[in-house]
């Protein structure tokens, strides 16, 4: 298993970038999270959900068993002042790579928020993770997605009827990390 005992699961905050930072999901984030997963401009691509608070309270009790495990990790996107901007999990870990998604930002959350939160990502997953790559999924119609994961370089390497596959490593990360120093703290 990789090097999770680096991430403290008391009370995570990680914050590297300069306007947001992520911090361990609680149950009390349960109603932001379902506002998020119920929003229809929000979860076109994304599974369904449950659409009770209790269903939601009750995922998140598992999680944070998972999370306790180190096998899964699920944060609150904030802001440096600590508004709720959106979420986003790292789970499925094998060897040494992870995916990545329920990636959701609110509409009206500043604009770089979703690019500190990809680097987050990856700040954490390879650096105190140590993970040395990343596996996820796009839904080929979420077209802006796919595009933002192939500016960062994340490689395309498979498809089906509905999605597209991909994989970055940690040596891509780093190459493309350069042009985004400016949102570093």
């Amino acid at each position: 298993m990789n090097n999770t005992d680096k991430a403290d699961v008391a009370n995570y905050k990680f914050t590297a970038c300069k306007h947001v930072s992520l911090r361990y999901a609680t149950i009390e984030d349960a109603a932001f999270i379902l506002s998020l997963r119920k929003d229809k401009n929000l979860n076109k691509f994304l599974s369904p959900v449950d659409s009770g608070i209790t269903k939601q309270i009750e995922w998140l009790a598992e999680y944070k068993e998972r999370e306790k495990k180190r096998i899964e990790y699920y944060f609150i996107v904030e802001s440096i002042d600590g508004d709720a901007l959106g979420t986003v999990r790292l789970y499925d870990f094998k060897d040494d790579s992870f995916c990545w998604g329920s990636w959701i930002i609110i509409q009206n959350a500043p604009r770089f928020t979703a690019l500190e939160s990809a680097l987050l990502v990856y700040e954490f997953a390879f650096y105190q993770l140590d993970f040395k790559k990343s596996h996820f999924d796009v839904r080929k119609e979420n077209t802006k997605v796919v595009e933002f994961h192939k500016r960062f370089g994340a490689k395309v390497v498979g498809s089906d009827e509905d999605n597209f596959y991909f994989k970055i490593f940690k040596s891509d990360y780093i190459g493309n990390k350069k042009k985004y120093k400016k949102f570093f703290i």
